[in-house]
């Protein structure tokens, strides 16, 4: 079923901002990775599932997809001027999740236990909560 304007609306309105003020940053980056590593459940269980496992089931393309999604929340990281230390970790954690998700099959049981996203998040708000507090949300 198509998309209407206005449910693409409602979506575009839920979006954080463009900026790099880091409260809009952190709305990004926690939305990226909610929609990459948790953002549907296996049909009869709890297990959660997003689009790095489903997408990567497409040889080639969807590994490109998701190494793509996933350097840009490095890209995020860079913006908010984190260390090289802390890049580079998030990069081998992307990198380490295209490489050994390419493999068919293992590849994509590896996708959904590895979660290098949500990996990456723990470093943004890591960084964030020492650097820019302002920006903590408290998860009831």
């Amino acid at each position: 079923m198509p998309i209407s304007q206005e449910q693409l609306n409602e979506m575009a309105k839920s979006l954080p901002a463009m900026s790099k003020d880091p409260h809009a940053v952190r709305q990004r980056v926690e939305a990226l990775e909610q929609l990459m590593e948790r953002s549907f459940h296996i049909p009869g269980t709890k297990v959660p599932i997003g689009l790095d496992s489903i997408v990567g089931l497409v040889p080639v393309l969807g590994d490109i997809v998701t190494a793509a999604m996933g350097a840009y929340m490095v890209w995020e990281a860079r913006n908010l001027g984190m260390s090289k230390w802390q890049l580079i970790r998030m990069a081998a954690n992307v990198g380490v999740d295209t490489a050994l998700g390419a493999v068919p099959l293992a590849g994509d049981l590896f996708d959904f236990i590895w979660r290098s996203n949500t990996k990456n998040l723990r470093i943004i708000k890591k960084h964030l909560d020492k650097h820019h507090p302002g920006t903590r949300v408290i998860e009831g």
